[in-house]
């Protein structure tokens, strides 16, 4: 690819070609006036990021400064973007809203639905090879954001959404994760269940589709961003695949696992490449290290106690499509299992903070209301502490205990504990 085409796919202006497409009409454009150590854009357009890395290098402190300031600007004019902000209109609500539902598939909200669903009522087996898949590519996604530290589209670009807008863009993490989810789930299934190949494939890319022009369309990617993405999870897949597939039964059969889980999931958070900045990343990635380890130590704990055996017949199986009682089964499992999952994340972070807090002499209240900055070591110590401890009880809930709670109240689903 040559520098001119990487610097169009970079652009926001072909963002702004996006939305519009999309209905998105733009009502006045701002005047970027800007001055960094006398440097100016000839066509009024805001490419200060690089402009100031360029600048910090060679100029004094005041140019570093007026990029801090610019920043700080930029940032707070995108958080206004999605309301009240007279500098666009939303002339087509049907993709408006298509895409704001979409971009939701790759949103916390979504996980924590659909990882605790397909455990609970399809499959536990393909789950694990999953949510092994997604956190390693998340890992490796949002480490980049912030070894690369490229920002997300600015002027003339219109941000319709709030979130991530601290987080850099590059590559985008939705795009990684539009590939991993689905594929890896048709990938693990398709040996296992017999279906029909191109229907899976063809949801695939839908769904792959959907969440990655939701992210341009929101403004919230550049096209290159979003490319970058798609091209890199497509790479570290295939290695992973086969990989994961592997490690999974090692990790649940082999009698130390835990000890493995828990000293490679605190290394890679102790050891997660400082992005010069703070931003929301870190307790991200933590976030889904952590959920990973509780699920596969939880599936340990399934086999040293004898719970798991083998299944009476060799995949592929047929699918089940469900009767009245076993849907009503399904909605009684995911009602009463998502209600413990919210009470497990409020009483974990609860506990957990003030711990960490007590540990460190410091006051919980205090320290929350503390600035966000790399500077605050106690205030990142606790955050990662509560969301490792958090959801790794949720991952190890999802996995171990609330099936077995599903069991004891004749709820469960029969075949999940053949799921090795």
């Amino acid at each position: 690819m040559t520098a001119a085409a990487i610097q169009y796919l970079k652009s926001p202006e072909l963002v702004v070609k996006v939305q519009e497409f999309f209905g998105i009409e733009y009502l006045k454009q701002r005047k970027a006036k800007i001055d960094v150590g006398g440097l100016s854009d000839s066509n009024g357009y805001d490419h200060w990021p690089d402009k100031c890395k360029t600048t910090i290098k060679s100029t004094n402190g005041t140019a570093k400064a007026n990029c801090e300031q610019i920043d700080t600007n930029d940032k707070k004019e995108s958080a206004q973007d999605s309301g009240g902000d007279e500098r666009y209109r939303v002339n087509n609500k049907f993709w408006y809203y298509f895409f704001l539902l979409g971009t939701e598939l790759g949103d916390e909200i979504f996980y924590a639905t659909f990882i605790p669903l397909w455990f609970w009522n399809i499959d536990s087996a393909v789950g694990r090879r999953v949510v092994m898949v997604w956190s390693a590519i998340m890992y490796v996604g949002q480490t980049l954001k912030d070894v690369i530290r490229w920002p997300r589209p600015t002027y003339p670009v219109s941000r319709l959404q709030k979130k991530w807008a601290l987080e850099y863009g590059m590559p985008s993490t939705h795009a990684m994760v539009s590939v991993a989810i689905p594929f890896s789930v048709l990938i693990y299934t398709y040996d296992r269940y017999i279906y029909s190949l191109p229907f899976g494939l063809a949801f695939a890319l839908v769904w792959c589709a959907v969440i990655c022009f939701s992210r341009i369309y929101l403004g919230m990617h550049t096209v290159l961003d979003i490319i970058a993405g798609l091209v890199l999870v497509v790479l570290l897949m295939i290695p992973l695949i086969p990989i994961v597939d592997k490690l999974d039964y090692i990790i649940v059969t082999s009698r130390w696992s835990p000890i493995f889980v828990l000293t490679i999931s605190i290394t890679l958070i102790v050891f997660y490449p400082d992005s010069g900045i703070w931003t929301p990343t870190r307790g991200d990635t933590t976030l889904t290290v952590s959920v990973c380890a509780g699920i596969e130590i939880g599936a340990w704990l399934h086999y040293m106690l004898g719970d798991f055996t083998a299944p009476n017949n060799p995949p592929p199986y047929e699918i089940i499509w469900p009767s009245y009682a076993m849907l009503g089964m399904l909605l009684l499992r995911t009602v009463l299992g998502l209600c413990c999952i919210v009470a497990t994340r409020a009483f974990g972070k609860s506990i957990s903070y003030a711990f960490v807090c007590f540990l460190l002499g410091r006051d919980k209240n205090e320290l929350r209301r503390s600035e966000n900055t790399l500077e605050n070591k106690n205030k990142i110590i606790v955050e990662l502490s509560y969301k490792f401890y958090t959801y790794g009880m949720i991952g190890f809930n999802t996995q171990y205990l609330l099936p077995t709670v599903f069991k004891l109240l004749r709820i469960g689903r029969p075949d999940f504990y053949t799921e090795i």
